[in-house]
């Protein structure tokens, strides 16, 4: 079957073209707008999320009696809406245009499996802005002059030619339609002469699709399809040895019939331990197989599922740890980080040694936690300040998925479906209902013993040990002196008869009970035994599985499986060999025996159903991405793929704060960081969101939060932030300090990291003086509780101080003078766009005088700002503005040379004249 994609400009005639090849040929036409309507309607794909999305939105209309509760859309109201507002356009869109091309995709296929038409046929305006080229056959471009299709336009719709005007300047030009397309089909009199160029095309296509038809129905009837064979399925198990191609399908009732089977030996050894070596000649191999089944059938293959080998698995065992600032509960999420630590780390360690090739994750298992260095069974819910886990990670090598697409491609063949092998046989040797469960899988083969680990319904870990049923027939070849094949048939006897008749290599027969090969293969079956059951045991987390399966012709030997149950310490009837009766739901064609060794050629067949267990491809932050899909697949296994560090995946806390208050060790810890934005298909998702094919991902990394950030006012300690004092018997209220290394500090002053601090209930004299800004007469006496003092007297909360006041604001009003005198000139930086003028606000001098002072020679209005850092005092005024600060500490506003002057208070820009409060904290800085 054959995709065409069908494009071209309003008028054109497309509706024409397509009715045109619906009545004439065996053709299916699907119309991506009609499509778009129809999956907007109650029930369908884009509905829900649309009416989450746009709720609040008028775009509702009526309701059908078939959808009660659900209103429709209404067409126009939704069109005025998402023309008039772009950020609901290219929201709608991108709920609308991926649903559709996931419809359209699985229409195609469920087209080219029915076999029914020879040409599926898609129309849609943005065929090629939409990228269709990618994914069909050929891009058709249906073209008319722009004179025939206004006339056309005029005649069959009534357009304007001002309408009509405005449709064609919105598409693409002619020039780009043609370079983009494959096919030009000139339809300026198509309808009048018969569509000549449609015809001439569809000849082209379908001279050799008539003739397949044709043999295919011959064929068809020898082979007895019955009507509902739409789904069949080829695949093709490429071992070692050989290579086995199989067709077959499914019924409803799950019941698979093959059709067809072929197997060839490779000539030469073109595959050493399921990998290729040599891609030409495995593909000369496949070639002959696909082309003996397209003789068997009557038409040819075109698509094929296959499966990776379980011993090219490659496995890492790793330990991560997690550490918590302080004791924390840990909760199900803290464990899902720490496994994806594990993985990740898995996937830099076997990058590490793996070379230039990419690795595929496609499972993994916790073997052993530990909290706070103990060893648990599960960590949720405890208190920890360190969790960690040892967990085994297994990997798929690029270079093996990329030798079998590449072998499959050279035959002439496209991959349809890829999967494991192990999770082949998993299809036909475990029950569906089962899969929850538990369970060990053992495919012993004849180099390789290959492991699976199931549990809640899917694959958790794979792995692999090098003793398979070769081991035992070596051991026959040179205790009884026969060539290879000879001891195969002695150790496939032995299972069924009492008694083993052979021939050695000197012509000589011999009889020898069956139990003498017993004892004579124990030794090597109890080898390999102990080692499947240690390896099972090490991928399920040091604990035995609830039941183990057994499949291929090595696990047939007496005793393996009874050897296994022991060593596992389950029961004898948990351990089964899966032999003919898993494939009783299986039809084989005439001549063909049902053989264990099947179980993985037809397992790969029902994989496809499924669809559980394939490579998808998607758009991850802008690159095409090649994922393995376990039927899990969520974004965060995007991010792992893609060489993002976890650290970019999830919020990071900023650095912890220590100090010391009093010598006792505090911690602040750091501000959580913002998480990472996971976008898919343009709408908000989460890391946990689950992909789809052809998704398009954007994840903008996570950020640091603030460092631990608390003030001295914070602390419990500093629980009063001012202490009381009476002063010539006014109450007057001080802001309480600490001593931060050894310099005092007030309450707004930021903790840094390192700081020792020490509290101060109480100042000195002298201090309460230079606080309150009046100079004290010391040749008057200084009575502290009626006692005689001096300025170095301690005073602690509501003592009494009586002392004589000689003045108050000196150092103001020199300060208010020198304010003055620099607010005269004016000085601006080089660069005008970026920074301010220099020059004071107008303000005039007022020094304090007596009435800035209350009776006792108390300053008025007394505030506390904080400088470039540093405390300042301010009293004497009704209010304040910034330029006031200028006037009492020592800084130089027109040393800036020639840099910009940014001035700011509380962190934001602010100008001289700007007014300020106590505890404000202001700066200026040069840049």
């Amino acid at each position: 079957m054959h995709f065409i994609g069908i494009t071209g400009g309003v008028g054109a005639g497309k509706s024409e073209v397509l009715n045109f090849l619906e009545t004439n040929y065996k053709v299916e036409v699907l119309r991506s707008d009609e499509l778009a309507k129809q999956l907007i309607l109650p029930g369908h794909a884009c509905y829900d999320i649309i009416r989450v999305e746009f709720h609040d939105d008028d775009i509702w209309g009526g309701e059908v009696a078939s959808a009660p509760g659900k209103p429709l859309i209404d067409k126009g109201k939704l069109a005025k809406l998402i023309f008039s507002d772009e950020e609901k356009r290219q929201k709608y869109d991108g709920i609308v245009h991926p649903a559709v091309r996931e419809e359209i995709m699985r229409r195609v296929e469920v087209a080219r499996r029915k076999r029914e038409v020879d040409v599926f046929f898609l129309e849609a305006a943005l065929l090629i802005e939409e990228g269709y080229d990618k994914v069909c056959d050929e891009l058709w471009y249906i073209y008319a002059p722009v004179g025939v299709r206004r006339q056309r336009l005029k005649t069959s719709r009534g357009y304007t030619d001002q309408k009509i005007d405005q449709m064609l300047a919105s598409q693409l030009p002619d020039d780009e339609f043609r370079n983009a397309c494959d096919v030009v089909i000139d339809n300026t009199r198509g309808l009048e002469e018969g569509f000549p160029d449609v015809r001439a095309q569809m000849e082209r296509l379908l001279g050799e699709e008539k003739h397949m038809i044709e043999v295919t129905e011959d064929k068809g009837s020898e082979l007895n399809l019955p009507d509902n064979a739409d789904e069949l399925v080829y695949s093709l198990d490429i071992g070692t040895r050989n290579v086995v191609g199989t067709v077959g399908y499914q019924d409803d009732d799950d019941h698979f019939t093959v059709i067809a089977m072929e197997s060839r030996e490779h000539k030469s050894r073109a595959m050493l331990d399921g990998q290729i070596h040599d891609i030409g000649k495995v593909a000369d191999i496949i070639r002959e197989v696909t082309d003996a089944l397209n003789d068997k059938l009557g038409f040819k293959l075109h698509e094929v599922c296959i499966a990776a080998a379980g011993r090219v698995l490659r496995t890492v065992t790793t330990r991560v740890e997690m550490n918590f600032d302080e004791e924390t509960v840990v909760t199900g999420e803290d464990i899902n980080t720490l496994d994806l630590m594990g993985v990740d780390q898995a996937q830099r360690d076997i990058n590490m040694d793996g070379g230039p090739y990419r690795f595929y994750c496609v499972g993994y298992s916790t073997m052993k936690y530990y909290l706070n260095g103990e060893l648990f069974t599960n960590l949720e819910g405890h208190k920890a300040q360190k969790i960690e886990e040892i967990i085994i990670v297994t990997f798929l090598p690029e270079d093996v998925v990329d030798g079998l697409y590449s072998a499959v491609e050279r035959a002439g063949l496209s991959v349809m479906n890829m999967t494991l092998e192990p999770i082949a046989a998993i299809a036909v040797a475990i029950p569906r209902n089962f899969r929850m469960l538990n369970i060990a899988l053992i495919d012993v083969g004849a180099g390789t013993s290959d492991i699976c680990i199931t549990r809640d319904g899917s694959i958790c870990a794979y792995g692999m040990i090098p003793y398979a049923g070769d081991e035992l027939t070596e051991v026959i070849v040179q205790a009884y002196l026969v060539d290879f094949d000879t001891a195969e048939q002695i150790k496939k006897d032995s299972t069924t008869n009492d008694k083993v008749t052979y021939s050695d290599i000197m012509g000589i027969e011999h009889t020898v009970p069956a139990k003498d090969v017993w004892k004579l293969t124990d030794p090597v079956m109890e080898k390999i035994t102990d080692a499947v059951a240690d390896k099972i045991i090490e991928l399920n987390g040091d604990k035995a599985v609830a039941a183990a399966f057994v499949v291929g012709g090595g696990g047939k030997v007496h005793g393996f499986t009874t050897h296994l149950s022991e060593k596992l310490g389950i029961a004898h009837e948990r351990v089964a060999l899966r032999g003919e009766e898993v494939m009783k739901n299986i039809t084989f064609p005439e001549g063909v025996n049902k053989d264990p060794l099947f179980v993985t050629p037809i397992g790969i067949c029902l994989n496809y159903y499924e669809q559980k267990n394939n490579f998808i491809m998607i758009h991850f932050n802008g690159e095409i991405m090649k994922l393995y899909d376990n039927g899990h697949l969520k974004i965060i296994d995007a991010a792992m793929q893609s060489g993002m560090d976890t650290a970019e995946l999830f919020p990071k806390r900023g650095k912890e704060t220590r100090f010391t208050v009093n010598g006792e060790e505090r911690m602040v810890r750091g501000v959580e960081g913002e998480s990472a934005t996971v976008m898919m298909n343009g709408h908000v998702a989460s890391l946990n969101t689950v992909l789809i094919p052809n998704a398009t991902v954007t994840i903008t990394g996570s950020t640091a939060g603030g460092d631990g950030m608390i003030r001295i006012e914070n602390l419990d300690e500093f629980a009063k932030a001012f202490v009381s004092f009476i002063v010539n018997g006014t109450k007057v209220k001080c802001p309480k300090f600490v001593e931060v290394n050894g310099a005092l500090q007030p309450g707004s002053y930021v903790i840094k990291n390192g700081d020792a601090i020490e509290t101060r209930d109480y100042y000195t004299v002298g201090e309460l003086a230079k606080f309150m800004d009046v100079d004290v007469d010391e040749n008057h006496q200084i009575l502290v509780n009626s006692n005689v003092a001096d300025l170095n007297t301690l005073i602690y909360e509501n003592f009494s101080i009586d002392w004589t006041v000689t003045g108050a604001g000196n150092k103001e009003k020199e300060s208010d003078s020198d304010a003055e005198e620099a607010g005269s000139g004016d000085v601006v930086s080089d660069s005008e766009e970026n920074s301010e003028p220099t020059n004071m606000p107008d303000r005039p001098s007022t020094p304090l005088t007596k009435e800035a002072v209350d009776d006792m020679g108390i300053p008025k209005n007394l505030i506390y700002v904080t400088f470039n850092g540093d405390s300042v005092s301010l009293s004497g005024r009704d209010d304040y503005i910034f330029a006031d600060v200028l006037a009492k500490v020592d800084f130089d506003v027109n040393s800036a040379n020639g840099k910009s002057v940014v001035i700011t208070k509380n962190g934001a820009k602010c100008g001289y004249a700007d007014p300020i409060s106590d505890g404000d904290e202001l700066r200026i800085d040069f840049k």
